[in-house]
């Protein structure tokens, strides 16, 4: 079993102790994010004892005025919606965030006496009750809202404190008791995943800091207040153990027959532990590093825890105890150190052959009495190895179940396997499909190119002909419209000169043309016109030959 004094991670072995009966404060709150600052915390904390009663029958609600805290009551952020509450947050300076803070930190340290106490009571009962306060929901929050709901669920001022941090997601957790609310431990729930009735069965509940009797928690480490069992590894106060029985007399497999002993039983899981080892690893491990009240307060818890014994190695392991704690009490402070203690442990070891032979010849027993002795001892070996075999079962089952997991899980594989190959070689085939589709599309596209430079080369050659044949055309064309101008013109000369002719043959002997002469002079202005537009045909017609030839 690991030793609350020898364990390597402190923050896992205590932690500040629930505010429903004593609130533990750390003496370097900045150190409390995380578990290498945990030691730190443990050894410098303050312990203040709180006003709260545990046995209140029935709840007393507060109808006097509460004060308001920058237009703000706590009532009203245990009572309000989160949304609605972290939109008012959010334009509040941050003086009057934390007055709000301080308020409830006065009364979750019951300054004000019973009027505190049922303040809290109260604004505890409206957060328990209510039932909006889901994941989605409280992620709405605004952080210093969620410390205020988280601290009054709780009851634990630690997560007030301006020097403390906790990113919200935690506080979420810590709020839906999905992770320990001890600020130094700060583990996931169930913690190392144990499946206990203890773990679950009680929400918020962590085997790593709290008891499993009263489910408190403290900064105590490195201390007999704590008893670990040796087989679960879970935690109980020594006082507790005490005051609920689990302390006592009892036989232990690993001591001789019908030798009784003080063992520890865990509520966790039913088994035994033996507490006079164990009181020695303590005392052996952590005795340098206690001064002297710590020393006195070990051996008082000590004492208790042997106050009943009735084997003379805890009797006399309890006087020696008592003994010390008298001289420790009357002797100067630096006259006594650790040394002495493990020198009455040494000599207790060495005492303890004596001390068995002593009981073995001093004292007869019936063979009744062995034989029971005998059969208490059998029994409890054959329960021991029921356990032990049940354990072995449950273990092979739980291997059986794995191999039976990794067969069905290999045969997936295998035929996941199977299907990739198969698509893969299916893949293989379309691509093969695809490359032979590209090359038949590239020899299409290379004799497409080559028809086309065809097709451009035949064009080129076809508009070459047109533009020769379109020449030709146009000459053809202007040496026939003007041949033809040319007989046009020949006919209408042939006309006029057959005209001409005529109108010679048609002219007055010359007597009658002297004597009409001085009225020709004033003659026909249309046979005038007449004239002139004829001689300037011929003349058109004398030319035309010549810009014929021209062209």
């Amino acid at each position: 079993m690991q030793e609350p004094g020898s364990n390597s991670d402190p923050g896992h072995d205590s932690a500040t102790e629930s505010a429903s009966s004593r609130d533990t404060w750390p003496a370097e709150p900045n150190q409390s994010n995380g578990g290498t600052a945990a030691a730190g915390i443990v050894s410098k904390a303050v312990e203040k004892e709180k006003e709260v009663a545990n046995g209140v029958s029935k709840l007393q609600v507060i109808r006097g005025p509460s004060s308001r805290v920058g237009g703000m009551l706590l009532r009203e952020v245990a009572r309000e919606r989160v949304d609605l509450v972290a939109e008012k947050m959010k334009v509040m300076p941050e003086e009057h965030l934390e007055e709000i803070k301080n308020e409830l930190r006065s009364i979750l340290e019951g300054t004000g006496g019973s009027q505190h106490v049922e303040e809290f009571l109260y604004l505890q009962k409206l957060v328990q009750d209510r039932t909006d306060l889901t994941p989605s929901m409280l992620s709405l929050a605004h952080h210093v809202q969620l410390e205020i709901l988280v601290a009054i669920k709780t009851g634990i001022q630690a997560f007030l404190h301006p020097s403390v941090t906790i990113p919200q997601g935690r506080l979420v957790e810590v709020f839906l008791y999905k992770r320990c609310r001890n600020i130094a431990c700060q583990s996931a729930l169930p913690a190392e995943d144990c499946r206990c009735n203890v773990c679950a069965s009680r929400n918020g509940f962590c085997n790593l800091c709290m008891c499993v009797i009263c489910n408190k928690f403290d900064f105590e480490v490195n201390t007999c207040r704590w008893i670990g069992c040796d087989f679960c590894s879970h935690w109980t106060h020594t006082d507790c153990a005490i005051h609920n029985g689990q302390i006592g007399m009892g036989q232990s497999v690993k001591s001789s027959i019908g030798h009784a002993e003080m063992l520890f039983r865990c509520r966790a899981c039913q088994r035994t532990s033996e507490l006079l080892g164990w009181v020695k690893d303590v005392f052996q491990q952590c005795t340098p590093g206690w001064d002297r009240d710590a020393l006195l307060r070990e051996l008082e818890f000590v004492c208790k825890i042997f106050r009943l014994s009735e084997d003379q190695k805890g009797r006399v392991l309890f006087r020696k105890c008592a003994d010390l704690i008298e001289r420790l009490r009357n002797a100067p402070a630096d006259s006594i150190n650790s040394r002495v203690i493990l020198q009455a442990l040494q000599e207790l070891e060495m005492d303890s052959p004596k001390i068995s032979e002593n009981e073995d010849s001093g004292r007869l027993i019936t063979p009744q009495e062995a034989c029971n002795r005998i059969a208490e001892v059998v029994q409890e070996a054959v329960r021991k190895m029921e356990l032990v075999a049940e354990e072995k079962m449950r273990l092979y089952k739980k291997a059986r179940l794995a191999v039976d997991a990794c067969d069905r899980e290999l045969e997936e594989k295998v035929r996941e396997v199977q299907e990739l190959k198969a698509e893969r070689l299916r893949k293989k085939q379309q691509v093969e499909e695809l490359e032979s589709i590209v090359r038949l599309k590239q020899a299409e596209a290379e004799m497409f190119q080559l028809k086309a430079s065809e097709a451009r080369q035949e064009a080129e050659r076809l508009q070459s002909i047109a533009l020769a044949k379109s020449k030709t055309a146009e000459q053809d064309y202007a040496s026939i419209y003007l041949k033809r101008r040319l007989e046009e013109a020949e006919a209408e000369k042939q006309f006029l000169f057959e005209k001409i002719k005529l109108q010679e043959n048609q002219k007055p002997p010359p007597h009658q043309a002297s004597s009409s002469a001085g009225g020709a002079g004033g003659g026909d202005p249309a046979q005038m016109l007449m004239l002139s537009k004829i001689q300037d045909l011929l003349k058109n017609v004398r030319s035309m030959p010549a810009k014929t030839e021209g062209h």
